[in-house]
């Protein structure tokens, strides 16, 4: 059955995924009006509905019950814009004439023109799984430029449902991805970044249900923008009831200029639709960044050692090799040498952008500690921040005007620092060198590509069009992450803006993984990661054990417990090794052990969430691949002899008999009623991972 039907005679398309469908058509104004997006309908079913019409209730309301595709300014209209444009003389309000549809690259594209003006305007559609992908572009085929005010991706439609709730996160540095299920109020409400960055405050998705939907249960609607710089998702619930959303790259009062001839194309906004509750929504995501976002993804990420919470700044050769030989006893696969090896860097006030090694910590430069990194067996990365530079800097003294600015205002310096402006092609061509001549000549594996402030005076005082700066500088970033693959096709890079704050699908197409936040205390990071893997897959999320106290919130906790936490993502080691113990020494490598025979389950298997840790002490939650089953248990500090349900298992065939690692053979059926013991003594920190294989 094709992804892509057309109903001429309704002027109607449907596009299916295996589990749901979309459809939308042309109104007697060659307007594209939404009709359906949910359940499995045929195309004749699909034009039954596009065939119902509710009449406006007074003049002051929009006409029609159907929404539109892409909002904008124009006839009875007065809703959110998604696309607004000013011409030469004034105009804003656009109207369209239907020019053709057309199957390019497994997309499908309805092209539209302006009645008078000339712009065009081509709505994609692209089924990848359950995940459909939709996106614009524009094209100025005049003299003139056209300026553009908003250019959402795409817009979206709720059917009519009662009690409708709004599921997003909202957090802050080192307190990521926490999740907020709320009722949705009638009015606007807008999700946004103005940072230049996804940000650590919101991330890019939104998910709606009718209030009824559980982790288990109930529909679920859900879009996410693959974009890595500012942005804005504004929902709309009218007093009616209809509730639609729209969203794109770039936030309120920054537009740009189409110029003639220039095509302008907009990131991706994904949407998908579940039956099967939040739960469902996460695992059909997860299937879709591993199979069609992820750069590799097949592969198993490796256990990482850093050395930032061992050293600090106190960077130099004898020690790093110290704590590599440290790392790879442990049974370490990666040593990455961060933040302190280049330039002035004895502190975060300069030698940011002076992009060689010091030569008072690496007399020799970086070969001597790359070869020694290798000769452990492991691979060697290095930690940069590309688009930063400190004002004390040979590169800011050589260029003050690379940086952000605008003319006559102060420089805003936040962790002592500037943003290079990557918008204009000499700085983002400079980086690119620098970055390509760092990874060839030293035989860098890998990256870790910090970003540790938010944009300011986010100005270019000699640029033709200053606010395509927002968008331009995003571009270069992601230009440049593609330009380095290509010419090093075994380099893999990790995402990073001071941990989390730049998380988003755009920066997972070109990553391997995220540092999903730069805390590591593992009781917060059971919330952080329960965030995270609302939309991402567990084996993009890296996961460091760190020393007790924790560097960042002074919280103790067990080794193991540490460890457990950590285990459910991609495993990383971040502590002082040479200050551990004998006995931490040898339990950390029976840990990485473990790992190393649960990764395939935890990296690429399904997720399911048995306990929130927003209602229960206990938390755990379960990861299943083929016959395998993995399940981490967390208890944090709870009264004392307080009694715990224990969380009931996921996704096991319930006539299928399942082995531990004792022997003890549990059937399928009584896991999923009514879950597994497992010892978690005392009332302070404790964890258990239990393994079970189908017998």
């Amino acid at each position: 059955m094709s992804l892509v039907e057309h109903d001429p005679a309704h002027r109607l398309w449907l596009l299916r995924t295996p589990e749901s469908s979309y459809a939308f058509r042309l109104d007697a104004d060659d307007r594209p009006r939404h009709v359906h997006w949910g359940p499995p309908l045929t195309l004749e079913q699909a034009a039954e509905v596009a065939e119902r019409r509710n009449p406006a209730e007074s003049s002051f309301d929009e006409p029609g019950d159907e929404r539109l595709e892409l909002p904008a300014e124009g006839g009875a209209f007065f809703g959110v814009a998604a696309l607004a444009v000013r011409y030469e003389d004034g105009t804003s309000a656009l109207e369209w004439r239907y020019a053709g549809y057309a199957l390019e690259g497994g997309a499908l594209v309805v092209r539209l023109a302006d009645r008078h003006y000339p712009l065009e305007l081509s709505l994609h559609y692209r089924v990848r799984g359950e995940v459909l992908e939709r996106w614009t572009t524009l094209r100025n085929t005049g003299d003139d430029p056209i300026v553009l005010l908003r250019t959402d991706s795409a817009s979206w439609t709720l059917p009519r449902r009662d009690g409708v709730r709004l599921s997003r996160t909202s957090g802050a540095w080192s307190a990521e991805y926490g999740v907020l299920r709320e009722p949705l109020p009638v009015g606007e409400t807008t999700l946004t970044s103005r940072r230049g960055v996804s940000s650590h405050q919101v991330s890019p998705w939104v998910m709606l249900d009718a209030g009824d939907a559980t982790e288990t249960s109930g529909e679920v609607w859900s879009t996410a923008l693959a974009w890595s710089g500012s942005w804005r998702i504004t929902v709309e619930r009218t007093h009616t009831g209809r509730v639609t959303w729209t969203g794109g790259f770039g936030h309120e009062n920054v537009h740009w200029r189409l110029q003639p001839g220039e095509t302008w194309e907009t990131p991706v906004f994904a949407g998908l639709y579940a039956a099967d509750g939040f739960g469902g929504t996460s695992r059909r995501w997860h299937a879709y960044v591993r199979e069609f976002v992820q750069p590799h993804p097949g592969e198993l990420r490796p256990i990482v050692y850093n050395s930032w919470e061992a050293t600090g700044w106190d960077v130099d050769e004898q020690t790093e090799a110290g704590l590599a030989e440290a790392a790879a006893k442990l049974g370490a696969e990666l040593f990455v040498m961060d933040d302190g090896w280049f330039g002035a860097r004895t502190g975060d006030t300069a030698g940011l952008g002076d992009w060689t090694a010091n030569e008072q910590r690496f007399p020799a430069g970086l070969g001597p500690l790359a070869d020694a990194v290798h000769a452990h067996g492991m691979k060697f990365g290095l930690w940069v921040e590309p688009e930063m530079v400190n004002p004390d800097s040979d590169l800011y003294r050589e260029h003050p005007d690379w940086v952000l600015h605008m003319a006559h205002r102060t420089r805003t310096t936040l962790r002592n620092q500037l943003v290079l402006n990557f918008a204009r092609p000499d700085v983002a061509d400079w980086a690119h060198k620098w970055l390509d001549r760092l990874v060839g000549e030293h035989g860098i594996d890998y990256l870790k590509w910090d970003m540790n402030r938010a944009f300011t005076e986010a100005g270019w005082p000699s640029g033709e069009d200053p606010g395509r700066l927002w968008i331009d500088h995003v571009r270069a970033v992601h230009g440049i992450f593609d330009r380095l693959r290509a010419d090093h096709p075994d380099l893999r890079i990790q995402g990073c803006a001071g941990g989390g704050g730049r998380t988003d699908l755009g920066m997972l197409a070109r990553t391997d993984e995220i540092w999903a936040s730069d805390n590591t205390d593992a009781a917060d990071r059971i919330t952080i990661q329960h965030g995270y893997g609302q939309l991402y897959p567990a084996g993009t999320m890296a996961a460091w054990v760190t020393d007790s106290p924790n560097p960042t919130t002074g919280r103790e906790a067990p080794l193991r417990f540490r460890f457990h936490v950590a285990m459910a993502g991609v495993l990383g080691l971040g502590g002082d090794l040479p200050r551990w113990s004998a006995a931490e020494l040898e339990e950390a490598a029976s840990l990485v052990a473990l790992y190393k025979e649960i990764r395939p389950v935890v990296q690429h298997g399904e997720l399911y969430r048995l306990a929130d840790p927003a209602h229960s002490a206990l938390t755990a939650v379960q990861y299943v691949l083929g016959d395998s089953v993995v399940v981490f248990f967390w208890r944090r500090p709870t009264e004392f002899a307080r009694p715990f349900t224990p969380p009931r298992l996921a996704g096991l065939d319930p006539a299928a008999r399942y082995r531990d690692e004792d022997g003890v053979v549990h059937h399928g059926a009584v896991l999923l009623s009514h879950g597994i013991d497992v010892d978690l003594p005392g009332s302070g920190y404790a964890s258990a991972v239990v393994r079970l294989t189908r017998a």
